[in-house]
């Protein structure tokens, strides 16, 4: 009889020796460091009070998670997939590059994208146009570039949608560009100007584009100085710094060299190049200056100053006398498409 009491107690009892993973954790920690305690006898617990007692955990657990979804949700941090359709960029766009620029990054962001997927969401607000916002539509804070990337492949964009003010989302927009790909200092310029011109305070300004007080002012006066359709012709030009744009502005500022420019811009081929060529094409159309010698003719020269021909003029007639023969054969021999090109020109203006 002793013996199956025994029994019955060793088996609703708990105060049996316990396996290595099941000891509490702040045991397991000290143990070692200082003497255990005396193990003190434990009341029995049936099964029902065990099973009780997870499913009170569960639901604690639960109602945590819950709560955390929540807040997320609350907060605009989930990310979700919305088709890129339903994108507008921002109101302010702070890029320059255009179609046919051969942004070489931007074919490495798609490939990247098209391989492993898009890793990092990007920033979107509820539609700031409340008619737009009730058909579902976002406007971007910032993530241009991936979206047009995942639009160009046919894929939805993951993303986090948040409320933000017009200041806030200049500030994210800014925030994620001086992370990534830096804007270049044309862009810098320009977006600084725009952002003045909407309204937004110098100290806006600033925090978007990490800027100190100094800095924004020397952007805003190469900005000042250079009209924005020419900026926007030329494009990012990431090669050229802010003393070869405050050259180029110096250029634009006088009378015949606004003409220059406006001519140049104009051209075929001026078009048909890269963004820092067509900087370099214009700049060098500017510094091609007519310089009068003794002899009553101009010297023609190039890019850096190189001498290609001098230019005699009369009231009958223009000489050219270049020195180079192969060169004044090339320019016979392209004469009467440039007299054709010429005329076309005049026949259209």
């Amino acid at each position: 009889m002793s013996k199956r009491k025994d029994e019955l107690r060793a088996l609703l009892s708990s105060t049996g020796p316990k396996a290595e993973d099941e000891r509490a954790p702040e045991i397991k920690s000290i143990e070692g460091l200082q003497p255990a305690p005396e193990p003190r006898p434990e009341r029995a617990t049936s099964g029902a009070v065990k099973a009780m007692g997870l499913a009170l955990g569960n639901l604690r657990g639960g109602a945590e998670e819950a709560r955390a979804l929540r807040e997320s949700l609350a907060k605009g941090a989930h990310v979700v997939e919305i088709d890129p359709a339903l994108i507008e960029p921002a109101f302010l766009s702070d890029r320059l590059s255009r179609a046919g620029d051969g942004d070489e990054s931007f074919e490495a962001l798609k490939a990247s994208i098209a391989e492993g997927g898009q890793e990092v969401p990007v920033l979107l607000r509820p539609h700031p146009d409340a008619a737009k916002a009730a058909s579902g539509r976002y406007q971007t804070a910032y993530g241009h570039r991936r979206i047009a990337a995942l639009a160009a492949l046919g894929r939805k964009v993951r993303a986090v949608v948040r409320p933000l003010s017009d200041e806030e989302l200049v500030i994210a927009q800014g925030k994620e560009n001086s992370e990534r790909r830096d804007l270049s200092f044309i862009e810098r310029a320009m977006f600084a100007k725009a952002l003045i011109a909407r309204g937004f305070e110098r100290r806006t300004v600033q925090a978007s584009l990490a800027l100190h007080k100094a800095e924004l002012t020397r952007l805003l006066q190469v900005a000042e100085a250079i009209p924005s359709h020419f900026a926007a012709a030329i494009g990012p030009a990431p090669k050229a710094g802010r003393l070869r744009w405050m050259a180029l502005a110096e250029l634009i500022a006088t009378e015949a060299g606004h003409e220059k420019a406006q001519d140049e811009i104009t051209r075929p081929s001026f078009g048909q190049a890269a963004s820092d060529e067509r900087f370099a094409m214009l700049l060098a159309r500017l510094t091609r200056t007519s310089q009068k010698t003794r002899g009553g003719s101009e010297t023609l020269t190039g890019e850096g100053g190189a001498r290609i021909a001098a230019l005699r003029r009369s009231t009958k007639a223009v000489t050219i006398e270049i020195a180079a023969k192969d060169f004044a054969d090339y320019v016979a021999a392209e004469l009467p498409a440039l007299y054709a090109a010429f005329l076309a020109r005049n026949k259209d203006g």
